[in-house]
């Protein structure tokens, strides 16, 4: 069994009020590292066996079409081990 994961994020042009008050909120928090927070979506598809290339272009295919909206996110499908 493989997992393949899909990362969407906004486009960097695309304001990010969720992100915004996150970062806004670590400091409050006692929390200095971050310079920026963007958010972003996680999907998990398992599949059996190792994927094929049919595979992971229908699952980009999926990714463009439904999970992402190619206007203003962008997204990147890996296999996860």
């Amino acid at each position: 069994m493989a997992k393949i994961v899909v990362d969407v994020m906004l486009k960097p042009e695309i304001l990010d009020p969720q992100g915004q008050a996150v970062g806004a909120a670590l400091p409050r928090l006692g929390f200095t590292f971050a310079q920026s927070v963007r958010q972003g979506k996680r999907f998990e598809i398992e599949i059996d066996g190792d994927p094929t290339p049919a595979q992971l272009a229908e699952i980009s295919k999926a990714a463009e079409t439904l999970l992402a909206n190619p206007v203003i996110e962008t997204f990147v499908v890996r296999v996860e081990k």
